[in-house]
């Protein structure tokens, strides 16, 4: 299929070959229905956010959960597979949906609440993550995150490049046009 990955130069690419990967088609359609009808039901009843705490995410709502259903759970057992051997996820897993002006601003995950690896299903709408080198802003990777895929941070990525989720206006991918809708994400981390 297309790619789902694109670099600012090869050398990049290959510097995170392995610690940034796109896994397009991860959850069947019927997959992501049952895990949305899970999730609406709590995300429903609270109003977007457009504040963050630490001023990371912009339009959002946001929960734990650590209970699912039988589905979900065999899903979130397959995303277990990408964790390296011994540090296996979080039990609770992290919930965010951004309503369709929302965003998620450069940001590299917090080592006092995450772990080596960082996990998320993709859910509803499609939507750009691109990775920008800390010491080098002139870096970058970009990864297309279409309904039902998988993407993971490990090493690398997790710790040396920043990460977001472009808005909508900005929402492009190579020449072509992402529009954004509303996302669902499904974080999974492993402990710090």
């Amino acid at each position: 299929g297309a790619p789902l990955l694109r670099a600012s130069a090869p050398a990049v690419e290959r510097r995170l070959r392995g610690s940034a990967l796109v896994r397009g088609g991860f959850v069947s359609p019927a997959e992501a229905a049952e895990l949305l009808r899970e999730l609406e039901p709590g995300l429903g009843r609270r109003p977007y956010q457009f504040d963050h705490w630490d001023g990371a995410i912009c339009g959002y709502r946001e929960t734990e959960r650590g209970r699912w259903g039988a589905v979900a759970g065999a899903v979130l057992s397959r995303v277990a597979a990408a964790f390296p051997p011994g540090r296996p996820p979080l039990g609770l897993v992290h919930v965010l949906d951004l309503h369709p002006r929302g965003f998620v601003r450069p940001h590299v995950d917090s080592v006092k609440f995450c772990g080596c690896t960082i996990a998320g299903l993709s859910l509803l709408s499609a939507a750009v993550m691109r990775l920008v080198s800390c010491r080098a802003p002139g870096e970058w990777l970009e990864l297309l995150l279409e309904p039902g895929s998988l993407y993971v941070l490990r090493d690398a990525a997790r710790y040396d490049f920043t990460h977001e989720i472009l808005r909508d206006e900005e929402s492009f991918f190579g020449g072509r046009r992402v529009p954004r809708g509303r996302r669902v994400s499904i974080i999974c981390r492993n402990a710090p």
